[in-house]
């Protein structure tokens, strides 16, 4: 069962507001959107905050497929390729 890890966690009053979390892989080029939610083993998801990935961090998609490309703030870029092990969620924004 893979671990589930998310330093922000959204509490329930918020969550009945909030808007349904997306796949990081289905987010369009150009959307914007706040992680959500990383699941996977702790290792793999530390990594990704060591990078600046993390809960409720924004992002853009510049680049979607396999691997894509995200924007952070600072106009940093990072690469992420899918893998059946880590789980990124993603809750769209306005740009």
């Amino acid at each position: 069962m893979p671990f589930q890890h998310n330093k922000h966690p959204v509490n329930s009053q918020q969550a009945s507001h909030a808007r349904p979390l997306l796949p990081l892989r289905k987010l369009p080029a150009g959307q914007s959107a706040k992680i959500a939610k990383i699941d996977g083993r702790p290792d793999h998801v530390h990594r990704l905050e060591e990078f600046g990935l993390r809960g409720g961090t924004k992002i853009v998609m510049f680049r979607p497929g396999n691997p894509c490309i995200l924007r952070l703030a600072g106009n940093n870029k990072i690469c992420l390729r899918a893998d059946d092990l880590l789980h990124v969620f993603v809750e769209p924004t306005a740009a």
